[in-house]
This record gives structure tokens, C-alpha cells and sequence, in this order.
């Protein structure tokens, strides 16, 4: 699988949001699109999506332009969007079920990753019923059951307090290990980025500003070698600023 965006431009009216955008994902990278609110990173994700289409260049999978939405891309978004009046387990095998799956077929794809998630026991359970992080573990979950290509995710740890928040996302990189999907994930979050990415695309004014491959091995932490350093580069360039070791380099000179 390969995504490739190839020259996208996107306006709303007079106001441009993404212009000349190129970005190609390999099968099973980790891509995390980041940037300030109003950036159009939201925006690159929808398009990716196919709830947008692009008003210059092309985004295509494979060699097969996007024109809509499909099943090989799965979408979780910071609003869980569950269905209230829906059980956990039917929410998650509502995709397969879509997909002309058997019904029992469903609910036991379904269960598969409802334990992917460590919420089996919640099957029963109504979205009500549940706390933030865990309608978002079952938003994960339900993307996941449909077996997309890619998975989208946008910003969806970004209404929960800190500590599940960083739960999330310890989660997320577990079931990356297992699963090894391919995923575009939009934050506004530097340590974020830098703790999931394989790659961190970082956008400024509709725009790719820099790419930065991360490098630093999974399990990671704040304290892991390079983390520090990867996010103060990744701000100078969301802040116009130069990066810590040049600055030093031009003080000493």
C-alpha cells in the first residue's frame, strides 16, 4: 500500500487552505501531520479520507486516485462518534456487518478487538456507560474492525485530560506493534509526534514545512535518547526559531 498527495491545493471561498502539498506514506509508517490550528492539516486528512476532494493536484492509493470515501481507509475522530443507542460490541461489529459480513461473523471480529482494546468485558455496555479514554479505545477499535489499508486519526486523544491522554497513547503504540498498520494521525502536539512517528510532517500556512524522521527506537519515553533533541528541532521550525545546537554553534563563534 502506498499513499501518495501530489501537488494538493484546497480553498474554502477566497481563503486557501493547502497549497502545493506533497507527501508519500509507505505501508505500515506511522506518519504524524502536525502543525498550529488552522494549518490545514484537518483539512489534508479529510481529503485523504474522500469526505473532501482537492481543488488542485491528486491524492491516490496504489496508483488509484481518491474520489470518495472507502472502507480501505478508516477514520477515528477526537469525537468518539459512537452510536449511544448501541452496545460496545455492536458498535464495533456495525462496520463488518456494512460490509456484508454474517452477523455472528461480525460480533466475533468484533470481540477480537474489543480485547485488542483490553474492554471485553465492557461487550454489554452502552458508550454512556463509559469513560472518555475508553470510548476512544472502542472508536480505535471499531476503525480497526473494518481492516482498513490506512487508518486516519484525527487528533483523537485531544479532548481527554493529560493522564489518559497519555495512556492513549502508550495504548496506540501497543497495537501498533501488534497490528502494524498504516497511519496518518493529526496533533498539535510536539511530544505527541515525536513519541509515535516514524515520521512527523510538520505544516505551516497550508503547507509542508519540513519532514523529520524520528529514529529513536519503540518503547519510547521523554527520557529516551534523542527525544529532547528531535522535539526542540521540530519547534524551531513550527516557530520560526533556529534550532538549539546552531544557536550555540553562532554564540561560541
Amino acid at each position: 500500500m502506498k499513499l501518495e498527495v501530489r501537488q494538493v491545493g484546497k480553498s474554502f471561498g477566497e481563503r486557501t487552505i493547502l497549497k502545493n502539498v506533497d507527501l508519500t506514506v509507505h505501508a505500515h509508517e506511522f506518519i504524524c501531520i502536525l502543525g498550529h490550528s488552522g494549518c490545514g492539516k484537518s483539512t489534508l486528512l479529510n481529503m485523504v479520507a474522500g469526505y473532501l476532494l482537492p481543488d488542485e493536484g491528486e491524492i491516490a492509493v496504489d496508483g488509484v486516485a481518491v474520489a470518495g470515501p472507502s472502507k480501505t481507509r478508516g477514520m477515528v475522530f477526537q469525537d468518539h462518534a459512537l452510536f449511544p443507542w448501541m452496545t460496545v460490541l455492536d458498535n464495533i461489529a456495525f462496520g463488518p456487518e456494512v460490509q456484508k459480513v454474517a452477523k455472528a461473523q461480525a460480533k466475533e471480529t468484533a470481540m477480537e478487538y474489543l480485547k485488542l482494546v483490553g474492554l471485553e468485558a465492557y461487550a454489554k455496555h452502552y458508550p454512556a456507560e463509559l469513560s472518555g479514554g475508553m470510548k476512544q479505545r472502542v472508536g480505535i477499535a471499531r476503525a480497526l474492525a473494518s481492516k482498513p489499508d490506512i487508518l486516519l486519526m484525527d487528533e483523537p486523544f485531544g479532548a481527554l485530560d493529560v493522564l489518559t491522554r497519555e495512556t492513549m497513547r502508550a495504548e496506540l503504540q501497543r497495537i501498533c506493534s501488534k497490528l502494524k498498520p498504516t497511519i496518518l494521525f493529526v496533533t498539535h502536539s510536539i511530544s505527541e509526534a515525536v513519541y509515535l512517528a516514524d515520521r512527523v510532517v510538520v505544516m505551516k500556512h497550508g503547507e509542508v514545512a519540513d519532514i523529520f524522521e524520528v529514529g529513536i527506537r519503540h518503547p519510547r519515553t521523554s527520557h529516551s535518547a534523542g527525544f529532547g533533541e528531535m522535539m526542540s528541532r521540530i519547534q524551531s521550525v513550527l516557530m520560526d526559531e533556529e534550532p538549539l545546537e546552531l544557536a550555540q554553534a553562532k554564540v561560541g563563534s
